[in-house]
């Protein structure tokens, strides 16, 4: 589970707030998905829970871990992180890419080897094929596999995706969007998405959170926002990507 109270980023003399006073849930094996336009918070918001970047005022949980209790560096590592391109190391070949945590984490040989074919074989690519071949080899659709598979390593319960289908052609994010629905069926993560597709949100979200100018607007199911838009706000937006 992730859990978010009265989270709040200010920046700079002006006294900005990029978030502003924001709370919500992510429940335990869920998919929620933060939206909105650009500069309304979401990726701030993703990367204080990431702590990335460090909230002003908050408190940021997960499962019944608070993240002021932990370093930014070990609280990192309870948490999977998928960016859109997926940020692959170019001079690494894709096992090297994926198992960089296990080899800061000093694991054995034997259980990197064991875990990177399994993760490849889950992901879709054959390790045979793939494991040995470097980023400039691969797809778009392949890269962000990876990055998906990098992701899950250490096997943490969180996940937080930034954008991570969003540079794909439209093909591609619609297989990946079902791989990766039937994914996580089977690994039961705790998954928070950002991305500014509505479409990708509700297809994917059992949770969608909106937001404008650093504050939660509506949060709900597809349902809640094409038929109970809270504001006009919510109701233009909603319109503005249906129909687009």
């Amino acid at each position: 589970m992730i859990s978010v109270k009265n989270l709040t980023k200010i920046y700079g003399p002006d006294n900005y707030k990029a978030v502003d006073n924001i709370s919500f849930q992510v429940p335990e094996g869920s998919i929620a998905c933060i939206i909105g336009t650009s500069g309304c918070g979401k990726t701030t918001t993703l990367k204080m829970i990431n702590r990335l970047i460090e909230p002003t005022s908050g408190e940021i949980m997960a499962y019944n871990d608070n993240a002021k209790d932990y370093n930014p560096i070990h609280w990192r590592r309870k948490m999977g992180f998928v960016i859109q391109k997926a940020g692959l190391l170019p001079h690494l070949t894709v096992k090297e890419n994926i198992c960089l945590l296990s080899r800061i984490l000093k694991r054995k040989e034997t259980f990197i080897d064991k875990r990177v074919e399994s993760l490849l074989e889950t992901v879709g690519l054959d390790p045979s094929v793939f494991k040995s071949r470097y980023p400039v080899e691969l797809s778009g659709g392949q890269q962000q596999r990876i990055g998906i598979a990098r992701a899950l390593m250490e096997d943490p319960p969180i996940m937080l995706m930034d954008e991570p289908f969003g540079a794909l052609d439209p093909i591609t994010r619609n297989s990946l969007h079902e791989e990766f629905t039937n994914l996580n069926q089977e690994l039961k993560k705790t998954i928070l998405i950002v991305t500014h597709d509505l479409e990708e949100a509700f297809k994917l979200g059992d949770q969608v959170i909106l937001m404008d100018q650093g504050k939660i607007v509506q949060a709900g199911n597809k349902e809640d926002f094409l038929k109970r838009p809270a504001t006009n706000f919510v109701k233009e937006f909603v319109g503005d990507q249906i129909n687009t």
